[in-house]
């Protein structure tokens, strides 16, 4: 077992003396990297967001962002990070760096005021400019002018390529978006004598076990799913971390502190992705992004549900098992998954154990998950609904917490509704299926008679409460404007 390190900025850098808890956030500015900085401390506003080498989609290395304010530093244990001054390029002579090509657009088109946020906006700016795959609308060289605005997509997609929401989750609050947006849409592309482009052709850095202690507290890696389920067997009050995208809120906001934190987020038995003919399996540790790619569309109700889900940086890091795991009443992805009639593979040492996720949740983040227990996997059933649409109901468009989440998938034959399966979140203290109104619906036939009655039975479903996000009454109100709503949509579909 060697020293736990971080390569920062090309450099291998000991861990050490800091805290187990101790962020990448801070472990960076502790060492001199002030660009990274802390705005929110909960991942909310990207001002923390550093680039990670992570195994690619399309190419063996990605560069993805992350919030670096949420990770631990013991979770780069062997990792390869970039921070805003890395992106610089420096030679021998000895002479100031040269901008990276992202940092000259920011700065020659206004992109910076008081500058806070700054690094962080270049650090996910430069994740999506090297991403592999972004090429000019309508140009597969990916060269164009830059300066043509007929060259745009659409608002959201520069004529470069530019994907707009990879800046999700960062937030400025003097420059303005819009010198920022220029400065995104007038990248080109890397070189290829752009070392960090090279970088993208090699591997990234392979996982290492990782036990990294310190007084009364330690942060734990296992190089299988076997030996980590044999240390669970041994600290079943452990917390177990992938992403860390709430666990180090928990830490942040709330200075909650584990004797004993276990990663899970690199276990290769948890990254796996199948497609089968009777179902799709999604490895419990795949990051919201990796599974977004690498689906590619063939679940239309989770393309749905993943630009809805917080931001680009938190999807960078957050997972299924992560989201299901904390059992929380208004995560996103809980309606979407029993919609789809997901199960969860519950493994311990002793075995594997197969829950249909309407059954797992028992309680107020309380499930039939035991301890020394992680989920290992989520099993979604084939074929799939044809008829499905996913409603989250939110103070903001994006990166926001659900005051209502509706799922619904429905299988429609010759006008009638066979099967209807639909999942709700933040209506009862945990998620939920609307049994009452699929009893409604199966059997008759998909008319506005049908869907208006259902729509009051939905209405009913669940045990919504007042609080600052949204009264009782406004809940139940959008629980039935949603099947209306679909209902309009798939009808208007037929008729056009």
């Amino acid at each position: 077992m060697t020293a736990a390190r971080i390569i920062v900025n090309g450099k291998e850098t000991p861990i050490a003396p800091a805290a187990p808890h101790t962020t990448v956030l801070d472990f960076l500015r502790g060492r001199g990297l002030t660009g990274t900085k802390e705005g929110c401390a909960e991942g909310e506003c990207g001002a923390c967001s550093v680039l990670v080498a992570r195994p690619g989609v399309d190419k063996p290395t990605d560069w993805v962002a992350v919030n670096s304010c949420l990770v631990p530093a013991a979770a780069l244990d062997g990792q390869e990070v970039i921070t805003s001054e890395g992106l610089a390029t420096a030679d021998e002579s000895g002479a100031p760096p040269s901008l990276h090509p992202v940092q000259e657009e920011m700065a020659v088109r206004g992109g910076s005021q008081c500058g806070y946020c700054t690094p962080g906006f270049i650090c996910s700016m430069a994740a999506e400019y090297y991403r592999p795959g972004r090429r000019a609308h309508g140009d597969s060289t990916g060269t164009t002018d830059s300066a043509d605005p007929a060259g745009h997509s659409d608002a959201e997609h520069g004529p470069n390529g530019f994907d707009l929401h990879a800046l999700s989750g960062n937030l400025c609050r003097c420059t303005g978006y819009r010198p920022i947006r220029d400065a995104a849409f007038a990248v080109g592309t890397p070189t290829d004598e752009d070392p960090l482009a090279r970088r993208r052709e090699q591997s990234p850095p392979a996982p290492v076990a990782t036990e990294y202690a310190q007084d009364d507290s330690a942060f734990l890696r296992r190089n299988t799913l076997a030996e980590t389920l044999e240390l669970l067997r041994e600290r079943p009050d452990a917390v177990l971390v992938a992403g860390s995208t709430d666990w180090g809120v928990e830490v942040n906001i709330r200075s909650r502190r584990a004797r004993c934190v276990v990663a899970v987020d690199r276990l290769p038995e948890l990254r796996e992705l199948r497609v089968e003919s009777g179902s799709i399996e999604i490895g419990a540790a795949l990051t919201l992004t990796a599974i977004e790619r690498r689906l590619d569309g063939a679940v239309p109700l989770l393309a749905e549900l993943f630009p809805q889900f917080a931001s680009r940086l938190i999807r960078n890091g957050a997972t299924l098992g992560g989201n299901l795991g904390t059992g929380s009443p208004i995560g996103d992805s809980p309606p979407v998954l029993l919609a789809l009639e997901a199960s969860l593979v519950l493994a311990d040492a002793d075995g594997e154990r197969e829950v249909p996720l309407a059954e797992y949740f028992t309680g107020y983040r309380q499930s039939v998950r035991r301890p020394g227990e992680l989920i290992r996997a989520v099993r979604i059933p084939r074929p799939l609904s044809r008829v499905t649409a996913f409603h989250k109901i939110a103070k903001r468009r994006f990166d926001d917490i659900s005051s209502v989440a509706v799922a619904l998938a429905l299988d429609i034959e010759d006008g009638i509704v066979r099967k209807a399966r639909i999942g709700l979140g933040g209506v009862a203290a945990t998620p939920i299926r609307a049994l009452a109104t699929e009893a409604a619906l199966e059997g008759r036939s998909w008319s506005t008679e049908t869907v208006e009655s259902a729509a009051r039975v939905l209405r009913g479903e669940g045990t919504p409460m007042d609080d600052h996000r949204a009264s009782a009454l406004y809940r139940s109100a959008m629980l039935g404007q949603s099947l209306l709503k679909l209902h309009a949509q798939t009808t208007e579909a037929v008729s056009s």
